[in-house]
């Protein structure tokens, strides 16, 4: 299975990802913020990053672009409560990932798109 870090602030949110995932046999690395995320990957390797759009310290945007540069090969699937993102994040959004999960989100529409992100990703250099 993988190993996931997830990227978001409301803790009822970052929990139920936690609980669903680790029920499918993943390792769950939770963080409340960007910021924290970028302290947890650089110190330990992870197959998939899940992290919200909006977020206090670094938004996902900006973490995402940050894993871009720095993590190539890392898959990014990005949640938003938004129907639409932000119009002056909305391109930088549209090149960070294939996916955006939209809040609310079920289990099952949670594990589809956590298995169709691991499916997709590029294997490390």
């Amino acid at each position: 299975m993988a190993r996931i870090l997830v990227a978001e602030d409301e803790v009822a949110v970052r929990e139920f990802i936690r609980r669903v995932l680790e029920l499918r046999g993943h390792e769950v690395v939770v963080v409340g913020d960007g910021a924290e995320a970028v302290v947890k990957l650089a110190r330990m390797p992870f197959d998939l990053l899940i992290t919200d759009v909006a977020m206090p310290n670094m938004d996902g945007v900006e973490l995402s672009l940050k894993v871009g540069r720095d993590y190539p090969n890392l898959s990014v699937l990005l949640m938003s409560g938004y129907a639409l993102p932000p119009r002056r994040r909305a391109d930088d959004i549209g090149s960070l990932a294939s996916m955006v999960l939209q809040k609310p989100f079920s289990m099952v529409d949670l594990n589809a798109a956590v298995e169709h992100m691991l499916a997709e990703r590029q294997p490390a250099d």
